[in-house]
């Protein structure tokens, strides 16, 4: 009998954030390893609860959750959203240009399945977050990736993004603030993306979803705020800035050029209606995040949490040979480099799984980001301060193993 296989159009798909080693890593569990997981951003994994005030709401309307409710969301969740555009100041947002998602996840695939025919391109960065990418293969598109500078502090370069714009180029994805690099992009770097996809007649997709994990005063401007004139996407949630990752609760945002965009909107609005609509529950605690005490601050501050780990992880991976990382200015991760000259890597996949079977440190490596070199790996730094510094002084002796036993036949600075 023929076995049944995968559809192909998983062929360019990866996502190794939640990939073998990752698997890996579950078999060493149930054997009885303790493995400290740095490898994905979920906060209530290490202590980080959401809000009182937005579990109560859901409790309490509970009862009211039960049924469907509008493909694009409920009522109220929606308003919220939209009064926080304006708080962004993206202009002209109305309810019916805002969908509530069950995360941003299912949004960038709806995003991408209503706009793509086959073979169609979309910019997308390098790194990326790999749901971008996947995303684009599964409608049937291309994803080209464009290059972000880790010589610039990881800030994409225009002038590559040109580059790789050809005839079937539809759409550019930014993620401001970004993963895995925690960059956080300036506006002249935003007004130079949009004149570029002015120029091209493009669709800008922005992932913002960090924007509120900001540190050292920085502060996020959204793309959508600087034009009218551009169709944009903007994507958004309560899995970071709220803790709630497990609520799947996210939403995209149409604005700019929407008179252009109108058939696009109508594969869109299908699209969500097809699922009927996203899990209500958690669209209750959507009003009262938003319009609520902003405690993310708390963590992001130069006393928090978030901000002494970040601090913490950054010092101890630059004080390892060989090893250096650009600060991140947001988010929840590091994305730090691992000279060539002090640690030659084929195969960065199985470079992370010796670490994970020597060490019991679960990292995820760089080229699962689409990043095309085998010398980087990204941390998140969410485990608490004695943890994390556990997990960095095993990676320090791992490379140091490496580095000796590479030393041979590998000549070293």
């Amino acid at each position: 009998m023929q076995p049944i296989k995968k559809s192909s159009k998983l062929n360019h798909v990866c996502y190794d954030i939640r990939g073998p080693v990752l698997d890996r890593a579950r078999q060493m569990e149930e054997e009885g390893h303790r493995i400290i997981k740095l490898n994905i951003g979920n906060p209530a994994s290490f202590g980080f609860e959401a809000p009182d005030e937005i579990l109560q709401d859901v409790i309490q309307n509970l009862a009211a959750a039960s049924g469907y409710c509008d493909s694009k969301g409920l009522f109220a969740a929606r308003k919220a959203i939209m009064h926080y555009t304006q708080e962004k100041n993206i202009a002209n947002v109305q309810m019916d240009d805002i969908y509530v998602g069950n995360g941003v996840s299912e949004l960038i695939m709806l995003a991408t399945q209503a706009l793509l025919e086959n073979d169609d391109e979309v910019l997308v960065p390098s790194p990326d977050y790999p749901l971008w990418t996947a995303a684009v293969s599964l409608a049937g598109g291309i994803a080209r990736h464009y290059i972000c500078d880790e010589q610039s502090d990881w800030l994409p370069d225009p002038e590559n993004i040109k580059t790789k714009i050809s005839s079937r180029t539809r759409a550019i994805v930014i993620i401001n603030p970004n993963n895995p690099t925690g960059a956080l992009y300036p506006d002249d770097l935003l007004r130079d993306i949009i004149e570029i996809a002015r120029q091209n007649n493009l669709i800008i997709f922005a992932d913002e979803i960090y924007d509120k994990i900001l540190y050292d005063s920085a502060s996020h401007t959204s793309i959508a705020s600087l034009a009218s004139d551009v169709p944009f996407v903007t994507f958004n949630g309560l899995s970071k800035n709220y803790r709630a990752a497990g609520f799947r609760s996210g939403w995209a945002v149409i604005s700019g050029d929407k008179t252009r965009a109108q058939d696009y909107i109508t594969g869109f609005n299908m699209l969500a209606s097809m699922r009927l609509c996203a899990n209500v529950p958690a669209q209750f605690g959507i009003q009262t995040a938003l319009g609520g005490y902003q405690s993310i601050h708390d963590l992001t501050m130069p006393t928090g949490r978030l901000k002494r780990q970040r601090d913490l992880a950054w010092k101890l991976l630059t004080d390892i040979p060989g090893v250096t990382c650009v600060k991140p200015r947001s988010a929840l991760y590091l994305f730090p480099r691992l000279d060539p000259a002090y640690y030659p890597i084929e195969d960065d996949e199985q470079f992370v799984l010796n670490l994970l079977l020597e060490e019991k440190v679960l990292i995820v490596q760089g080229t699962g980001f689409n990043w095309s070199q085998p010398d980087h790996f990204r941390i998140v730094f969410l485990p608490n301060s004695d943890d994390l510094t556990e997990a960095i002084n095993r990676i320090a002796q791992f490379l140091g193993r490496y580095r000796a036993r590479h030393s041979r036949s590998f000549h070293h600075p």
